[in-house]
């Protein structure tokens, strides 16, 4: 098995609801290190660059909305196969769906306030971590 890192976002819907604590003991439960996290509002700029994978759907606009409309917690996820980890670790992106224990299961209010992202690849792993963060700022 390989150490990896991969990429989180704590959503408004959980920062709203002071959830990034018992989302942190969530993550780190399941054997996953936060190696760097920072609260950060992010910018219009930032969500529409963050989520252009989606531009052409319908929900996009509502999704920079969204992710603009309070505080995120960004962060850094490292451990053993991190990316899939961390991927069972969220749950489905339906919370109806997710299996229980998740972070989606306990905590998402809705498909569309779901409290979390994690990256889908190693690759879209190492773009999004540096999106929000320089090397300097991750401790391993």
């Amino acid at each position: 098995m390989a150490t990896e890192r991969t990429f989180s976002i704590l959503k408004p819907d959980a920062t709203a609801r002071n959830l990034t604590g018992a989302v942190n003991a969530v993550i780190e439960e399941a054997g996953l290190r936060i190696v760097a996290q920072r609260r950060i509002r992010m910018s219009d700029a930032q969500a529409k660059k963050f989520y252009e994978v989606h531009a052409e759907r319908p929900f996009y606009g509502e999704l920079v909305e969204f992710m603009t409309s309070g505080p995120v917690v960004v962060q850094v996820l490292e451990g053993e196969n991190a990316v899939a980890k961390y991927r069972e670790v969220m749950g489905a992106t339906n919370p109806a769906q997710a299996a229980e224990g998740t972070i989606r299961q306990k905590f998402a209010k809705s498909v569309g306030e779901n409290t979390v992202h994690g990256s889908d690849s190693l690759e879209n792993a190492a773009i999004e971590i540096k999106q929000f963060f320089d090397e300097k700022d991750i401790v391993g």
